[in-house]
């Protein structure tokens, strides 16, 4: 008889960046239900190459790809007021906030306790900014915000290794058109 394993949400950024946590997050035992909300990423084309290439990945790992309505609108909405911010600064945060928000409502409306992101494993982000947000988040939805560290023991360069193997598309810039400058 087969062992059921607990099941975790990993929201995706992209696939490049989530090759490497899928893999982890299998090997630990978990069934990975992948979640690729992203209403950040610019323009249209784009979107939907880094949502191809994430379709590719899962079905390499034989995960689940749920799929978000794209809806740009939502991150303009929470980028408000904050579109000459550096990269790296508050408005980064606030679509953090707003992609992990959706994640942490997604994984209660399935039941599932516990969520994560592969936005971590980018060299570009902030581990400790990333699992504070994420943590508060869980503490108001009353779930487990599991704050791994995908960048540690080669993630990076792990996660590069399989979206190379895969031939997954390859994108210059983290997503929104603010990003673009």
């Amino acid at each position: 008889m087969e062992q059921k394993k607990d099941k975790i949400v990993l929201h995706a950024c992209c696939a490049i960046c989530s090759g490497y946590p899928v893999s982890f997050l299998q090997d630990a035992g978990y069934q990975v239900i992948v979640y690729f909300y992203n209403p950040n990423i610019y323009p249209d084309t784009e979107y939907q190459k880094r949502l191809e290439a994430e379709r590719i990945l899962c079905k390499h790992f034989e995960c689940e790809l749920v799929e978000a309505d794209y809806c740009p609108d939502e991150f303009y909405e929470a980028a408000k007021g904050l579109e000459n911010e550096p990269e790296r600064g508050k408005r980064c945060d606030k679509c953090f906030e707003l992609r992990l928000k959706k994640t942490a409502e997604f994984a209660k409306s399935r039941g599932i306790e516990s969520f994560t992101t592969s936005i971590v494993i980018s060299p570009h982000k902030n581990f400790q900014k990333l699992s504070e947000i994420g943590e508060k988040i869980a503490q108001d939805e009353g779930l487990n915000f599991l704050a791994i560290d995908f960048k540690k023991k080669d993630g990076f360069l792990k996660t590069n290794k399989i979206s190379r193997e895969l031939e997954l598309y390859r994108q210059n810039y983290c997503g929104c058109k603010f990003s673009l400058r």
